[in-house]
């Protein structure tokens, strides 16, 4: 099982014309392998990530996951809930897309999330973290062959994000994961395979430390 990215490119119509996030991006990610990408601020990885997890489309380029490749929507990320729907109400229309029973996740989820009595109450009345809370541990709920991650762990407080990554670390060590970061320490911890991504362009590495030079020198041209 495989997910192919090729030739990806991304582009907005801005004011000023076309913008491109995106340019040429190429990867393959086989099961198993845990890519971690670098990349500042505004780079292009959050759009990545969404265009990984089907929330938005390449302009050009084609991104192929294999049938028997399940990829999560991006963890955290609560934009694809109906607000009009409560936290539970949610957990049984994902579950039923993805042919789970909700009934079997409920427990977990609701332990997970940490959402109390607004776990019945609408999405729209919670908070962002809230919303991400849920989303985080519906993904982890439901069996997933490669997790998409934008920036680790970035809501809750710090119990809770030992506890996700204790849920990615261990639980999950044999799933496939696309990891964006401007974290070092969050790449070397969760990756083994490493790539840079500079003003839209993805650069491949063989090791950590290669992309973490190359990383910051393009930070330091910036700066001059």
């Amino acid at each position: 099982m495989s997910i192919v990215v090729s030739s990806v490119t991304k582009q907005y119509l801005a004011r000023q014309g076309w913008f491109t996030v995106l340019k040429d991006v190429d990867f393959t990610l086989a099961k198993g392998d845990r890519l971690g990408i670098l990349g500042r601020n505004g780079s292009g990885k959050s759009t990545l990530i969404r265009l990984l997890g089907g929330v938005e489309a390449p302009t050009s380029g084609y991104i192929h996951a294999d049938k028997d490749m399940r990829i999560s929507w991006p963890l955290g990320f609560g934009g694809g809930f109906q607000g009009s729907l409560t936290g539970l109400d949610n957990l049984k229309f994902i579950c039923r897309i993805y042919g789970e029973d909700y009934r079997k996740k409920r427990p977990f989820v609701e332990d997970f999330a940490e959402l109390g009595r607004f776990f019945r109450e609408p999405v729209k009345s919670y908070s962002s973290g809230m919303r991400a809370r849920l989303a985080f541990g519906i993904s982890m709920a439901i069996d997933f062959d490669c997790y998409l991650i934008d920036e680790v762990l970035a809501v809750g407080d710090q119990r809770f994000k030992d506890r996700c990554r204790d849920e990615m670390l261990e639980k999950k060590e044999n799933k496939s994961l696309i990891l964006v970061s401007h974290s070092i320490a969050s790449l070397k911890e969760y990756c083994n395979r490493f790539c840079v991504l500079t003003d839209g362009e993805l650069t491949h590495f063989d090791s950590l430390d290669e992309a973490q030079k190359f990383h910051m020198a393009h930070i330091q041209r910036q700066k001059e």
